[in-house]
């Protein structure tokens, strides 16, 4: 799992519990995931098409450090799927797991676009 990103949080982000509110952890998770397929199928057009089962198995609280992780499953013809994990880098424990979540690529006229990608690129090697 490669983690990309951390998020702070924040008291705009708690629920009345004072825990970190589950939809914008997955709004987080939402635009990483966006950010990510776009930088891999190089298409600014992306929607997120799937998301399996959403498996909460701990929280974070204010002033808490989250990371979201990333790994590639597969590449299909105009989708990429993705599974997700969330840690507390503060707890070390894993806050939520998505096995799988299908990100399509979309043409100028909205409709799935073949991608033609096979592999993750990383950008050091796109710049060579």
């Amino acid at each position: 799992m490669r983690f990309h990103t951390r998020k702070w949080v924040k008291p705009e982000d708690l629920n009345p519990n004072g825990t970190l509110f589950g939809g914008k952890l997955l709004a987080w998770i939402d635009e990483e995931l966006a950010l990510y397929s776009i930088i891999q199928l190089e298409n600014s057009r992306i929607v997120t098409k799937h998301m399996s089962e959403i498996n909460f198995r701990s929280s974070a609280k204010q002033g808490d450090i989250v990371e979201i992780g990333i790994d590639v499953v597969r590449f299909g013809n105009s989708s990429l799927t993705l599974k997700c994990e969330v840690r507390n880098i503060m707890t070390r424990e894993t806050i939520i797991t998505i096995d799988s979540i299908t990100m399509v690529s979309l043409g100028a006229d909205g409709k799935p676009q073949a991608h033609g990608k096979t592999t993750i690129e990383f950008i050091q090697d796109r710049l060579k």
